[in-house]
């Protein structure tokens, strides 16, 4: 069991049964545990995390609709009833068991309600356990803009069993992947030289990647809570990636690290087009993430509509789009304002990279 000290979070990395899960529940005796599952954590993981631990035997269980179209508002506002319903108070714990989705919403639930709940995550997918359940950040979406309502709240734990991870399918994996790599990519180079050669359900099941990449998160969340500095690193990819991902929400759906690993390569591109990025080192990660995610092609008219989105990014400023870009592999830089004319120049890249591949 690895035990890592956040700032107001206490991590732990290893089998739930080794862990503090029962001591912590003990401290909430006598007051309600409420359980947030999504579809699949519902079905696939909730009976074993109540059968070993009996101090769950009679939480209310707040089940959420599977899909990032339903991270919104609406979806929150029948939770909250619910829990005025059920009569839950400040003092009450949220558990929030699931993937990115279920931790990001389950901890904005929680941290908007009576003006703040107590919850711990129980990640149990791999995006959710290097990067979503770590850091503080809760949220829902807007319309076709990411994570544009939330809070910034740590959990009071975070519990990661990748026990968890025999429960995704194979893409699950992928996604999580996008959030590693970028890691390695804007701050630990020796991380993506191994993250580069990973193919099996074993590579990314190790823990001691998991625990690097968590190390990673806490070490630039915790200096940066609010994301006024180096935080902004770990958006790389996600100017593009949040964008396209917003862009494709209603027609024909794409995961969050689908659309990260497609962002990482626009970036790249800009960043390679600046004279920052060697071509050598673009065109590596640009070979690695070709033949990880499958790549789009963007019409004139899609391109505008993505860059539209892009305006309303969270990280802009005075009405300009702001991204980070890579100096090397291993070594990002953040707040460079993006031209309209070199957005559209890397997404025509990824469509001639896609067309290229059909």
């Amino acid at each position: 069991m690895t035990n890592i000290s956040s700032e107001g979070t206490q991590i732990e990395i290893g089998p739930l049964s080794d862990s503090s899960l029962s001591k912590v529940l003990a401290s909430y005796n006598g007051n309600n545990i409420i359980i947030v599952v999504d579809e699949n954590t519902h079905d696939l993981c909730l009976e074993y995390l109540i059968t070993s631990f009996p101090a769950l035997e009679k939480s209310e269980i707040i089940l959420l609709p599977n899909g990032e179209e339903n991270k919104v508002m609406e979806i929150c506002m029948q939770v909250w009833n619910a829990f005025s319903e059920y009569g839950f108070g400040r003092k009450d714990l949220v558990l929030n068991l699931g993937g990115g989705m279920v931790t990001d919403m389950g901890g904005f639930l929680a941290s908007v309600f009576k003006r703040g709940m107590r919850f711990i995550h129980v990640p149990t997918s791999l995006l959710a356990m290097v990067d979503a359940s770590i850091g503080g950040k809760n949220g829902i979406d807007l319309g076709p803009y990411k994570n544009q309502l939330g809070t910034i709240v740590k959990a009071k734990n975070v519990f990661i069993d990748n026990a968890f991870l025999q429960t995704l399918p194979e893409k699950e994996f992928y996604n999580g992947y996008a959030e590693m790599l970028k890691y390695g990519l804007v701050y630990d180079q020796h991380l993506f030289d191994e993250l580069k050669d990973f193919k099996t359900e074993e590579d990314f099941n190790r823990l001691d990647i998991i625990e690097r990449c968590v190390k990673i998160k806490v070490s630039i969340s915790d200096g940066d809570l609010f994301e006024r500095g180096e935080r902004k690193l770990l958006n790389f990819g996600h100017t593009f990636g949040h964008a396209i991902e917003g862009y494709k929400l209603n027609s024909d759906p794409i995961s969050h690290g689908h659309a990260v690993g497609i962002g990482m390569c626009a970036e790249s591109y800009v960043s390679m087009q600046r004279g920052l990025l060697s071509k050598d080192e673009f065109y590596e990660l640009q070979a690695l993430l070709v033949k990880t995610y499958p790549f789009l092609t963007f019409s004139d008219d899609c391109i505008q509509k993505i860059i539209g989105i892009m305006y309303n990014d969270k990280k802009n400023e005075s009405g300009k789009i702001f991204s980070v870009l890579l100096e090397s592999i291993g070594k990002g830089s953040y707040h460079n304002e993006l031209s309209e004319k070199e957005i559209r120049e890397a997404l025509l890249h990824i469509s001639l990279l896609a067309e290229s591949l059909n």
